[in-house]
């Protein structure tokens, strides 16, 4: 709920009151339209459905509000990337390690934003298979809430903190009842898909280290603003992506 101003009068839909002010006279849901008295909105409970017409993009907007909104498990974007990674690019080298083009990975983002799933990233558009994992590891990194989420972020980096095998797979079991279920189905689907990619490690040169490497900072992000913390956190972060990999077919 945002505060907003409203153009012309307007009436609380909890309390179907006026709302009064010439600005800022209540709030407005930004994923279904809802509005009410800023004092009403204590009330209203936090479980809309976000309405497509107020879910103007597909990168930088809540994972949970685009999946309800498409109704799907997944984003689409997730899983449209992963079905063209596996169609064509899991022999190719450094693949997710090796940069596409930023100009054309910018473009696949205004393609998603602007068609959703009509969006065309098929060889005939891009083909550098790098450009389309550029824009897969993109939108991971524009989420306003990281796919892992902050208040789960403790309990993953204890998990990578933790040396014994068993405890480790235990602590991430508890870390993984804390996310969101779309966030939980996202990281699912995309853990299976990196294991998919590391039966082709003699190929594509990838292994579970090393898309733990380049997926650690993208899916996680320390709540603390402390920059220190952070830069320590990087090793912790890489070892989490690396167990999930791992042990995808026992987390999941």
């Amino acid at each position: 709920l945002q505060v907003h101003t409203f153009r012309g009068p307007h009436w609380c839909e909890y309390c179907a009151n006026f709302m009064w002010g010439l600005i800022a006279q209540g709030v407005k849901c930004a994923d279904c339209g809802l509005n009410v008295h800023k004092q009403c909105s204590k009330m209203v409970p936090n479980d809309c459905k976000p309405d497509l017409k107020h879910v103007k993009k597909v990168y930088s907007c809540d994972l949970t509000t685009l999946v309800k909104a498409h109704f799907t498990k997944r984003p689409m974007v997730v899983d449209m990337c992963i079905r063209e990674i596996e169609s064509r690019g899991l022999n190719s080298e450094g693949l997710y390690r090796v940069s596409g083009f930023s100009d054309l990975i910018e473009d696949v983002k205004m393609a998603f934003d602007r068609d959703g799933e009509k969006a065309d990233i098929s060889v005939n558009m891009y083909e550098d298979i790098n450009i389309i994992t550029g824009a897969l590891k993109l939108y991971f990194r524009d989420l306003p809430i990281p796919l892992i989420t902050y208040d789960a972020y403790p309990k993953f980096i204890e998990s990578a903190k933790t040396t014994d095998p068993d405890e480790q797979l235990e602590i991430l079991h508890e870390a993984l009842k804390l996310l969101p279920p779309a966030h939980c189905e996202t990281l699912r689907y995309l853990m299976a898909h990196l294991k998919r990619v590391t039966l082709h490690e003699k190929e594509n040169l990838m292994s579970a280290e090393n898309l733990g490497i380049v997926f650690g900072p993208t899916l996680m992000r320390a709540p603390e603003l402390d920059a220190m913390a952070a830069l320590n956190d990087i090793r912790y972060q890489r070892l989490v992506v690396e167990m999930l990999i791992k042990n995808e077919d026992i987390l999941f």
